[in-house]
């Protein structure tokens, strides 16, 4: 895992790949390194910063030179020895052990034909010096991140948006629409970018950038098409037997590994197939300070954790949240790129910085097994909304009244239930996208709409146009599939495996997702959503497949939140925060929010009526990011 940077006919773009290269130093503190070459009339330059993960040795160093090809590679791929041998049958020599001459040799061989044959996370940056093309890659599921900025002929490409935005700042400009994405959804979809002149490259797909300035794009995996052809799909096959393999292939690396363990099944189960394959492995859980945990009225998850880790002997260790989050919020807002506001990442952060510090630089992670197996109460609530909208309006609308007078919270403790309860009667009896889209996402389009200065009314509409767009985008007559697919394609690339990605890498960590796999994923899409939701349970089939090792108290235990204490934080620490952006922020002066509604929210939460915690912290994330930006544009 590591940090890419580059630049291709750009002015001084050696300096410049230099400075990027720097700026992504935590992503690679074991080593850095940079190539030149001509290319045509023009030039390319490569910059690496490395952690070393497999083959610690000079030859697995970066930019990897090789008969005509450099590569600058950001990942790890898991089928490297089987490809390995198929190469060295070739008559491919090999100088190292290395996965990233692995990559170079295939890509020699195959081209962009033998990308779907990478099984892995990856973003990387090869350069052919015989015809003079870049060609930039990033991996099946959007697991790595690549940015890239293009001028005339030219093109400039990070694994962070801010080493771009760094640099380049001054002429990018701030895109209002991904802005007003990251207000409904908390997070910047991977198909919009929060500066109008970079872009994401898409999962599963690659760009050639030529000497002549002619650009060839393609796409080597597509997720929608995985979908439906596992939906056709009449075998069987063993599902535990899918995910032990990938937990095994996950864990090749010439450094220690750990795992996370929440104690919940997704990270217990990886955890048991880990320890099985290292007996003795550590594993990191999370703990809050004890009036945080009361007021939230959050389960007891270390509870289970310890008992996942006696009975596999794994080695765990204990990370209490309680941080200081006036402090952690600026630095978080840094690292994650993007405005997103998933307390989520604080916790993985500091994970991942104890580890580190432990002297663990892998770890792995349960992450998208809930957008796989549908583990979400939201896949299971919008099954449920379609019988409700059976229940006659007579017995609805007492209960509905009810419910909306109910407090969430007192000055002492939040009522959990009551919060569901009003999340779920916001979207039970609107059609089947909407209701998915309000399920999860902040806002309806009036509240959003109102939230925004009226200018932006038609970026509303575009964000939530794309939502349906890519929620309808499949043939699939399987609603819990559909959902999935929906997760999978919006919430995993553009929430999950970004902030897991940014918080981690700014630990100078490794996070691998054994789920997060392409023959997991295959796997999940030909299992049948009435096997995955089965009654009032969700992930049905994986809990079947994990009772193979695990304990049925494990497996059947209600689902806990890798989350945080926000009410509790938004009570105490950040209040004086969230007055001060509320009356003199930056988005409210540049007239992108509206003061009066803002201060709702405000009210609405300190009311205790409605639960507007989360909504109050993405602001104030989205404050912070919009206050570096307009940083980098004045300097």
């Amino acid at each position: 895992m590591c940090g890419i940077a580059g630049a291709y006919f750009w002015p001084d773009g050696g300096p410049l790949t230099d400075r990027l290269t720097k700026i992504l130093a935590h992503r690679g503190p074991d080593g850095s390194g940079r190539y030149d070459h001509r290319a045509g009339e023009g030039e390319v330059h490569l910059g690496h910063r490395r952690l070393s993960i497999v083959d610690l040795t000079e030859t697995g160093a970066q930019p990897m030179v090789k008969d005509g090809l450099a590569l600058t590679y950001n990942g790890e791929l898991y089928n490297s020895p089987e490809l390995r041998k198929e190469l060295e049958a070739a008559g491919v020599r090999f100088r190292g052990t290395s996965d990233t001459e692995v990559v170079l040799e295939a890509w020699r061989k195959w081209g962009t034909e033998g990308l779907h044959r990478l099984r892995g996370m990856f973003a990387f940056g090869v350069f052919d010096e015989r015809t003079g093309a870049l060609t930039l890659v990033r991996d099946q599921l959007g697991i790595k991140p690549l940015f890239l900025v293009r001028r005339g002929k030219g093109v400039a490409f990070a694994s962070e948006l801010k080493a771009l935005a760094a640099e380049l700042g001054g002429s990018l400009t701030v895109d209002d629409t991904a802005l007003v994405a990251s207000l409904l959804y908390y997070w910047v979809p991977d198909g919009r970018c929060a500066f109008s002149e970079a872009e994401k490259l898409p999962p599963g797909s690659w760009a050639r950038f030529r000497p002549n300035g002619d650009v060839e794009r393609g796409t080597f995996w597509s997720l929608r098409q995985v979908a439906e052809d596992g939906a056709a799909y009449e075998g069987e096959f063993d599902l535990n037997a899918v995910i032990e393999d990938s937990t095994r292939k996950h864990l090749m690396a010439d450094v220690p590994v750990a795992t996370f363990l929440s104690g919940g099944l997704d990270s217990s189960y990886l955890t048991a197939l880990a320890a099985r394959e290292q007996p003795g492995i550590s594993a990191y859980t999370i703990g809050f300070r004890a009036e945080d945990a009361k007021f939230e009225a959050m389960p007891d998850d270390l509870m289970y954790a310890k008992k996942v880790a006696a009975k596999f002997g794994v080695d765990l260790h204990e990370i209490e949240i309680a941080p200081q989050v006036l402090d952690l919020l600026p630095r978080m807002t840094y690292h994650l790129d993007e405005p997103i506001g998933d307390p989520a990442a604080i916790n993985s952060y500091l994970i991942c910085t104890a580890a580190r510090e432990a002297g663990v630089k892998v770890m792995l992670s349960g992450m998208g097994a809930d957008e796989l197996f549908a583990g979400y109460r939201k896949h299971l609530a919008n099954k449920i909304a379609v019988q409700y909208q059976r229940v006659p309006g007579l017995v609805r609308r007492p209960v509905e009244s009810l419910v909306d007078r109910l407090p969430v919270a007192t000055s002492k403790r939040g009522f959990r239930s009551v919060r569901f309860a009003k999340r779920f009667l916001s979207f039970a009896e609107l059609p089947e996208e909407t209701a998915f889209r309000r399920s999860y996402t902040m806002y309806d389009q009036a509240e959003l709409a109102g939230l925004l200065n009226p200018d932006l009314a038609g970026a509303v509409d575009d964000v939530i146009t794309e939502h349906a767009d890519t929620y309808h985008d499949n043939t699939l007559s399987d609603f819990v599939n559909r959902m999935c697919l929906a997760d999978s394609r919006l919430f995993l690339p553009g929430l999950n495996l970004t902030y897991t990605d940014r918080s981690s890498m700014a630990a100078s960590t490794e996070v691998r997702t054994p789920f997060v796999d392409i023959e997991v994923v295959k796997a999940a899409f030909r299992i049948p959503g009435d096997k995955k939701i089965v009654k009032r349970q969700g992930k049905m089939a994986l809990k079947e497949a994990a009772l193979s090792i695990l304990p049925a108290e494990i497996v059947h235990r209600p689902k806990g939140l890798f989350s945080a204490p926000l009410r509790a934080w938004m009570s105490r620490d950040l209040a004086p925060l969230v007055r001060e952006v509320t009356n003199e922020g930056e988005l409210v002066k540049a007239g992108f929010l509206r003061r009066e509604a803002l201060q709702k929210l405000v009210d609405e939460d300190a009311s205790g009526q409605q639960d507007r915690s989360k909504h109050l912290w993405h602001i104030l994330t989205l404050e912070y990011w919009y206050r570096g930006a307009v940083a980098a544009r004045t300097t």
